[in-house]
């Protein structure tokens, strides 16, 4: 996450926490466990399988004019080159089109055959 976005979050928490009314420490130790865990969840980073290959999968955020964005990759290392990448404003769509932009390149370049494909893309 760059910089500045870490910056603004922190600075959104200290100003909820000057404006807001006083509360036991408990009520805040549960609302920072809260936002931490939403904050967290916003990245992916897993393995996953394509036709026999082991392949990596990775879901970022970023802000782009003032909205929250992700950023997906896929690549198999050890199989090919090939990393599929694609951004949206869907945290759960943007890892179905990084799938389909890998499978895409992995075709183009004779990875795999049409009907592979197709059977992937359609699953």
């Amino acid at each position: 996450m760059r910089v500045s976005v870490l910056a603004s979050l922190v600075l959104a928490v200290s100003l909820v926490a000057l404006f807001a009314p006083q509360c036991q420490a408990q009520g805040w130790e549960a609302v920072a466990a809260a936002v931490a865990s939403k904050i967290v969840g916003l990245w992916r980073n897993e393995k996953t399988e394509l036709l026999g290959h082991e392949c990596k999968f990775t879901v970022k955020p970023y802000i782009k004019r003032f909205q929250l964005n992700y950023k997906g990759r896929m690549w198999c290392p050890g199989w090919t080159a090939i990393r599929g990448e694609a951004s949206t404003r869907s945290h759960s769509g943007v890892a179905g089109r990084t799938a389909q932009d890998f499978v895409r390149k992995a075709f183009q370049k004779g990875l795999i055959s049409q009907q592979e494909a197709n059977q992937w893309l359609n699953s």
